[in-house]
Order: C-alpha cells, then structure tokens, then sequence
C-alpha cells in the first residue's frame, strides 16, 4: 500500500510539473520513462494491495 500511495502521489506531482522527477531523478531518458515507470509501480503497488487484501479476508482477518 506505501508503494502505490507513493507512487501515485509522484506520478500525479509529475503530470503537474513535468520537472519534478521525485525518486526516479537519477532514471535516464526524461519524462516519458519517468512517467510510465511511475505508472507501472503504481499499478503493481494496485494489484500488490488487492491481493493482500484478498488474502487477509480469506484468512478471516478482515
């Protein structure tokens, strides 16, 4: 859940200002492979606290 509130939150500050390139400053290439690394950590932050959850509710913890 960290990684995707983190990474939606830098995806979404990058959209903003397009200079702003958060914790993947040092990824070469510029906007665009910031931008869609952002978006696939997110995604997979998504999925990553979808299962968790599944899991836990399975377990009877939720």
């Amino acid at each position: 859940m960290v990684m995707m509130v983190v990474c939606a939150q830098a995806l979404v500050r990058l959209l903003v200002d397009h200079g702003d390139r958060g914790l993947l400053d040092g990824l070469p290439g510029g906007f665009l492979p910031t931008l869609l690394a952002y978006a696939v950590l997110t995604a997979a932050g998504v999925l990553l606290t979808g299962w968790a959850h599944s899991r836990a509710k399975a377990l009877g913890r939720r």
